[in-house]
């Protein structure tokens, strides 16, 4: 049943005259016969009672009224709204994000929101090998990632991240330099994140290690970084953990940058290649708006701040 032809019969039945409805709808007043001709063979129903002072609704008529005037103006309203979903202005966005990210990420969420309130966006916590497989099957559009991405995934770098050693304050800490490391690190028990909620820490970890040439052990083992810095904060013991997390570490700990190119990568903002999401584009000038492209680890500040 299209909706040309019940739009032709809401203006009969609104102005109860064929040749009045037809000059309205700029159309014969025949072309419109044939239309409502079309509609009462459809609904297997005689619509309008035809007189000499123009044409009324019959009882089938007035119940098909009602019926096509809620489905024209749903179906206006869904025209209307998917305009406003290809230009941005109203929509759903799903941002992923790792660890490396948990500062900037809600930063760019709450900026994007506080510039699109129309747009339902919500941020989720997860791996980078998840997020890809979440970007491929379209749940995630979205996500802060460590690169490179796969070839099917449009990236963006934002920054660098490097490990970082978090130590209980008032611990002794190491020079920052290979042998030190090395020295610090071999054989000393480490608060640790589960590998599975972790996998690109625990590699770099793990790559960073091998480097020194150092095998430190496990004390314990948890599944939040959060509670990992609490620990380390309540003096169980020290971690290593990404020095973007500089912006969540309690006090009570004192964060050392591992300034080394085995401790070091990149990250960046990645989705699906091809896509035509309107949001996209939107969401990375709210990163952008933060510095998201420059941003840099400083080592010997001990924090995140944008490029000059």
């Amino acid at each position: 049943m299209e909706l040309r032809l019940l739009r032709s019969f809401i203006a009969v039945a609104e102005i109860q005259n064929f040749g009045a409805a037809a000059k309205s709808l700029s159309m014969t007043q025949s072309a419109l016969t044939k239309q409502i001709q079309v509609l009462e063979r459809q609904t297997g129903n005689t619509l309008f009672a035809r007189g000499r002072h123009g044409a009324s609704l019959t009882p089938a008529g007035q119940l098909f009224l009602a019926e096509a005037i809620d489905l024209v103006r749903r179906s206006d309203a869904l025209a209307q709204r998917m305009r406003r979903v290809a230009a941005g202005a109203e929509g759903v966005l799903n941002v992923g994000f790792g660890m490396s990210a948990i500062d900037i990420a809600p930063r760019a969420v709450a900026d994007f929101r506080t510039k699109h309130p129309a747009i339902d966006i919500r941020l989720e916590d997860m791996s980078s090998s998840a997020q890809f497989a979440a970007i491929r099957n379209r749940t995630l559009s979205i996500g802060f990632v460590r690169l490179p991405a796969p070839l099917d995934i449009a990236t963006r770098a934002i920054r660098r991240d490097m490990l970082a050693l978090a130590v209980p304050a008032g611990e002794a800490a190491p020079e920052p330099d290979r042998e030190s490391l090395r020295m610090w690190l071999d054989a000393r028990p480490l608060i640790r994140l589960l590998a599975a909620r972790g996998p690109g820490i625990a590699a770099q970890t793990s790559e960073l290690f091998s480097d020194l040439g150092c095998t430190p052990t496990v004390l314990s083992e948890t599944s939040d970084l959060l509670t990992v810095l609490a620990l380390v904060a309540a003096g169980a013991g020290s971690s290593i953990v990404p020095a973007s997390a500089s912006g969540i570490v309690p006090d009570g700990v004192q964060l050392i940058p591992i300034d080394l190119n085995s401790s070091a990568w990149s990250i960046g903002t990645a989705w699906l290649l091809g896509s035509e999401d309107p949001l996209i584009p939107l969401f990375l000038q709210s990163v952008e708006a933060l510095g998201g492209r420059t941003w840099r680890i400083t080592p010997r500040e001990h924090e995140v701040s944008p490029a000059r």
